[in-house]
């Protein structure tokens, strides 16, 4: 059983939690709790698990359910998954959350090429430009599953994607909705246009209401920074501008919400 914030491993966990750059150059993150636990284990995606003595037991038997499970993928045995056993107290220490469940993980990172974001031939992606906030990008993850997004392309300029707080947000989306994470995003949208997508961008001089775009065909979501919106550059490249309309003296809404009205009407016009 490990009790001190000395041992290694958990400096390491606490370094992963921290560092964007050690994250990439681990290919590892962290995940919290059964949910994400689960879904990473179907996945044969978990480097390390760790339990708290509080709920070692009641985890041992929902590991031993879990594995019990017809695998659709092949996955090593139970016997053959890395298990740390935590006092409570340096668990506590360690979670992010204020009633930790007593589970959490080192997480391989998937990786996914642009091509499979862009195959189907109907393939609608949310691009989003320097998003800064956390919450946020979980947020836009977790709709862009819900509005069946064929994936993310997110800049460079945007929060780390494995930050654990982008991670605790997505509920799990994270698992299974692809991405691509693009040097430079203009030149991205610059090759989508030329494999047939059409851009649209939520932009407050849209000379049209976003309900009245068709989304046909490849599509993509342009979204901007939560503070200053689409840079000229990346707006000039959009095909159609589109306004949301607003009550009272507003000037624009939170970049998650807008991208999911946007992304549940090319739903809506897909049905």
């Amino acid at each position: 059983m490990l009790e001190s914030k000395s041992n290694a491993q958990i400096k390491k966990i606490q370094k992963l939690k921290k560092s964007a750059r050690f994250r990439r150059q681990e290919s590892l993150f962290v995940v919290e709790g059964w949910k994400m636990v689960e879904e990473a284990l179907s996945r044969n995606m978990i480097q390390k698990l760790y339990v708290s003595t509080k709920v070692e037991n009641e985890y041992r038997a929902k590991l031993r359910g879990f594995y019990q499970r017809p695998a659709v993928d092949e996955r090593p045995g139970l016997e053959q998954l890395p298990v740390e056993i935590l006092s409570e107290s340096l668990f506590r220490e360690l979670s992010d959350t204020i009633t930790p469940q007593g589970v959490m993980a080192l997480v391989k990172m998937p990786h996914y090429e642009r091509e499979q974001l862009m195959s189907p031939s109907e393939a609608a992606l949310l691009c989003l430009e320097d998003i800064q906030d956390p919450g946020n990008l979980g947020t836009m993850i977790r709709t862009a599953e819900g509005a069946g997004m064929a994936g993310v392309v997110l800049s460079k300029g945007c929060v780390d994607l494995f930050n654990p707080k982008v991670v605790r947000s997505t509920m799990g989306a994270l698992f299974r909705v692809p991405f691509y994470l693009c040097e430079n995003l203009s030149t991205e949208v610059e090759y989508m246009k030329k494999e047939g997508f059409t851009m649209y961008a939520a932009h407050l001089q849209g000379k049209c209401c976003y309900t009245e775009s068709a989304y046909k065909g490849r599509v993509g979501i342009l979204i901007g920074n939560e503070a200053g919106g689409l840079s000229e550059e990346m707006a000039s490249l959009a095909d159609v501008k589109m306004r949301i309309p607003m009550e009272g003296e507003l000037e624009s809404l939170n970049a998650a919400v807008s991208a999911a009205l946007l992304m549940y009407e090319v739903r809506r016009n897909r049905r």
